[in-house]
C-alpha cells in the first residue's frame, strides 16, 4: 500500500512518488500545517488551488479539543475537515515537551497539564498511536522526545527513550492503512544522529523523519546534521524533515536528500504582516508600500499576486481585516509549494545545480529590502 519510488536523482536530491490510501505524493513537497484540523485562514479549496498535496494536523491539540474519539465518530480527519488528499499527524511529542513547566517525563511516557483548562493529561507511545488511529491520517508519527540540540547528556537520555518508544509505537499500531514513520533524534551530535538513524532504519518502517532541528541550532549545524542522517537512512524510503520551512531551507534540504517538509512559518508570518518571496521577506506594514501598485512578487502566479497590490494589502493589514491573513497566507504557501515543485522539475531535468545556485543567489542578494 505504501510504496516509495525514486524516479530521478541529481546528486543526493531525489524526485519520488510515495503512494498512500488518499493519493500519491510527488516529492519533494512542502506540506501546510493545519494544527486544529484547519490551515489557518484558508479553506480546503484554497489548498487545492495551491496544489497542496499533503496537510498536517496536530495530535496533541486534537486530543485535547475536540477529542480524537469525536473525530473518529465524525468519520476521521479526512471527512471531518473535508480534505480528500493525504494527511499526516505528528505524535504530540514536540508539543508536550515544549510544556517544560507543566510536564513530567518518565520511562513510560509524559504527564502534563492541558494548556486549555489545566487538567492533567497523559501521553505514552501507546496512547499517541491510539489517538492517531482514531484521527485516521495516512502518515502517523512515533512518539518521541525532543531535547535541547546542544545538550549532549540530555540528548543521549532522550535518544534512549525515543528508540524505546519507537519500538512500542510500532508494536501498538494496528491499522494497516496508516504508515508509521520513526523519528531520528540526537541533537547536533554526529555520533548520536548516526546511532539514531541506524536504529530507526533497522525497523524497516514505510518512511523516516528527522526531528529536533530548527529549534535553536545554527543553520550550518542543521544542514550538517541532515547530511549525516541522510547518508544512513535508506534510499528507498521517504525522508521527512520536521518543522523546517523557509525557501533557503527547502533548497538546502532537497540538495541533501530530503523529500517532505512542513512548517507553520508561512501562515504565522502572514498573520504578522510578512511575506516570503524568492528574493527575501517583506514586511507589508512598511510605509514605502502605502502607494505601491506592484504585487508582492511580480514573478509570482498566486491568486494574491495576480489580483492585488501591495498598497491594498497594506490597507487590509492596517484596517485589521481578516482578508489580509488569507491573502498573505495564500502567497506564502504558494511560494514554498511552487518552490518544491520547481526543485522536483529541476531534478528531473538535470539542472538542479544551476537552479539552486540561482535561487540561493536571489535569496542572499535581495533585490528589494523589506
Amino acid at each position: 500500500m505504501f510504496k516509495f519510488k525514486v524516479i530521478g536523482t541529481d546528486g543526493l536530491a531525489r524526485a519520488g512518488e510515495f503512494s498512500t490510501p488518499h493519493g500519491v505524493l510527488r516529492t519533494p513537497i512542502f506540506a501546510p500545517v493545519g494544527t486544529q484540523a484547519t490551515v489557518k485562514s484558508l479553506t480546503p479549496t484554497h489548498l487545492s488551488e495551491l496544489n497542496a498535496q499533503l496537510v498536517l494536523a496536530n495530535t496533541y491539540h486534537l486530543f485535547l479539543r475536540p477529542g480524537d474519539e469525536i473525530v473518529a465518530k465524525m468519520g476521521g480527519l479526512h471527512k471531518f475537515m473535508n480534505w480528500p488528499n493525504p494527511i499526516l499527524t505528528d505524535s504530540g511529542g514536540f508539543q508536550v515537551f515544549s510544556l517544560a513547566k507543566t510536564r513530567k517525563i518518565d520511562e513510560d511516557g509524559v504527564t502534563f497539564k492541558s494548556h486549555i483548562d489545566g487538567s492533567t493529561k497523559r501521553l505514552t507511545p501507546e496512547i499517541s498511536i491510539a489517538i492517531q488511529e482514531n484521527l485516521g491520517a495516512d502518515i502517523i508519527m512515533a512518539f518521541d522526545e525532543c531535547s535541547d540540540p546542544t545538550d549532549y547528556a540530555y540528548s543521549t537520555k532522550a535518544l534512549r527513550r525515543t528508540h524505546a518508544w519507537l519500538e512500542r509505537s510500532a508494536q501498538a499500531k494496528t491499522r494497516p492503512d496508516q504508515a508509521l514513520f520513526g523519528i531520528v533524534q540526537g541533537g547536533v551530535f554526529k555520533d548520536l544522529r548516526e546511532e539514531s538513524a541506524r536504529f530507526v532504519s533497522s525497523l524497516d518502517l514505510p518512511g523516516h523523519a528527522i526531528g529536533g532541528l530548527s529549534v535553536g541550532e545554527t543553520k550550518s549545524d542543521m544542514y550538517h546534521t541532515i547530511e549525516v542522517v541522510n547518508t544512513i537512512l535508506p534510499e528507498n524510503k521517504p525522508r521527512y524533515l520536521m518543522g523546517v520551512g523557509t525557501p533557503e531551507d527547502l533548497i538546502e534540504g532537497v540538495l541533501r536528500g530530503v523529500d517532505i517538509f512542513d512548517c507553520v512559518l508561512p501562515t504565522r508570518l502572514a498573520r504578522h504582516n510578512s511575506v516570503m518571496t524568492r528574493h527575501g521577506r517583506l514586511n507589508l506594514l512598511n510605509a514605502a508600500f502605502a502607494q505601491d501598485e506592484k504585487p508582492i512578487d511580480q514573478d509570482c502566479a498566486c491568486y494574491t499576486c495576480q489580483n492585488f497590490s501591495r498598497a491594498y494589502l497594506r490597507h487590509l493589514i492596517n484596517a485589521r481585516e481578516i482578508l489580509a491573513s488569507t491573502l498573505l497566507s495564500i502567497h506564502n504557501l504558494h511560494t514554498l509549494i511552487a518552490l518544491a515543485a520547481d526543485l522536483r522539475r529541476a531534478i528531473l531535468d538535470g539542472n538542479l545545480n544551476q537552479f539552486t545556485a540561482d535561487a540561493l543567489t536571489n535569496l542572499k542578494h535581495k533585490k528589494e529590502k523589506p
